[in-house]
């Protein structure tokens, strides 16, 4: 893999709460040490900024938290000027990380009231009449939770909607953007994934919908909505139908092919999601109850659709090569041999000229898994940030980078 001769580089970030971010921090740091840049805010700033290609982000794909990250990436703000609104938003110094120069924009702190707004219009869905209705009791329990518990959420993301609208974006527009920036989400009442982005028009294509007509702000609401802490994000389409969204890791965990349908030829993937490997200081997780043994089993299910997704990609490419190596061995003609490979290409969605970097945590970085999902505490937060750091520079030496 040689960076000189890649034209256009991807960032895609997955999912996972406030502990995702911080991973996803520290893998920008450790890009950025390696020489990577990121570009971003508007069109004129980006052109005056970063008028070369070399070595700079400059399509950004997110879901769930990674939206929230990317979305602040894409907007111009520096990754130092991030971890400072953690920062002060936990009253930490964990901006040491960043080795900070005060020469950034400062954006407001993140606080937990940014992140979390209590869905007050649906908390209690049991009412006096629901109890005397026949229909209900005679239906049993079951019936009656369906009926009176009309409970979607615990939470909302109107307040990280709000934040992203008023703090962070100069232009709350897809298009306004100097830069690619594509967010995911999953529509609720159908079985589609929704790619929020400045397309010409909304389009469907399989079971993905590619959509134009959330602000920035609307799509990152929609794809941190992950359930059953958040409600499902209500957007209105262009005819004035409200959809509702959640959480854009449902459907597909990582989203690299929206990064290469954009014409990227190199795409850096982080992720935060690593199930547990027994370690003799932690022991095993049957004696840590039930909240860490279903964290272990979302984690395994994900972990395998991540891992059946690399492996989809490199059966693809290992049938590519194969094909090309028994033309170029047989000595039949190359125009049937470039025929061929187009025609599967086309078929599977393959480009041929993509490199893929995928960055996780270690399995047997035993913290990065028993630390809260949620947690703004500064001592936590620094070492997650460090734990993505660690991982990004070890799998950028795989590729000699």
């Amino acid at each position: 893999m040689r960076l000189t001769e890649k034209k256009k580089l991807g960032l895609v970030l997955s999912g996972g709460g406030i502990k995702a971010a911080a991973f996803h921090l520290g893998v920008c740091l450790a890009l950025r040490e390696k020489g990577f840049q990121f570009a971003g805010g508007t069109k004129e700033e980006v052109q005056l900024r970063f008028p070369n290609d070399e070595m700079t982000f400059k399509v950004y794909v997110g879901s769930s938290a990674g939206s929230f990250v990317s979305s602040l990436l894409a907007a111009g703000h520096s990754v130092e000027s991030i971890i400072d609104a953690f920062e002060r938003g936990t009253d930490s110094d964990l901006n040491r990380m960043a080795q900070r120069r005060r020469l950034f924009t400062r954006l407001k702190p993140i606080t937990y009231r940014d992140i979390f707004a209590m869905n007050g219009g649906s908390l209690l869905g049991f009412l006096p009449s629901t109890l005397r209705r026949k229909s209900l009791v005679s239906g049993g329990l079951e019936a009656l939770l369906k009926n009176g518990f009309k409970l979607n959420g615990l939470f909302t993301t109107k307040n990280i909607e709000r934040y992203m609208r008023t703090n962070v974006l100069k232009e709350n527009d897809f298009a306004a953007l100097g830069v690619q920036l594509y967010v995911i989400a999953t529509q609720l009442n159908h079985t589609r994934k929704a790619v929020f982005g400045a397309f010409p028009e909304t389009y469907k294509v399989k079971n993905i919908k590619y959509a134009n007509f959330a602000s920035i702000s609307e799509a990152v609401a929609a794809s941190t909505a992950l359930p059953p802490f958040y409600a499902p994000y209500g957007i209105r389409n262009q005819k004035g139908k409200e959809l509702f969204f959640f959480d854009g890791e449902i459907r597909d965990t990582l989203s690299t092919h929206v990064a290469a349908d954009a014409g990227c030829d190199l795409v850096i993937a982080s992720y935060s999601i690593q199930p547990y490997h027994y370690t003799p200081v932690m022991g095993s997780l049957h004696n840590y109850g039930i909240p860490l043994i279903i964290n272990q089993a979302l984690y395994q299910v994900i972990q395998q659709k991540i891992e059946k997704h690399i492996e989809h990609q490199q059966q693809i490419s290992a049938i590519m090569s194969a094909v090309d190596g028994y033309f170029r061995q047989q000595g039949l003609p190359d125009e049937h041999r470039d025929k061929l490979l187009d025609i599967l290409a086309k078929r599977v969605n393959y480009k041929s000229n993509v490199d893929y970097i995928y960055i996780h945590p270690s399995p047997n970085d035993y913290e990065m898994f028993f630390v809260d999902h949620f947690s703004l505490n500064p001592e936590i937060l620094t070492r997650i940030v460090q734990i993505g750091f660690k991982a990004a520079i070890q799998a950028l030496r795989k590729h000699d980078l």
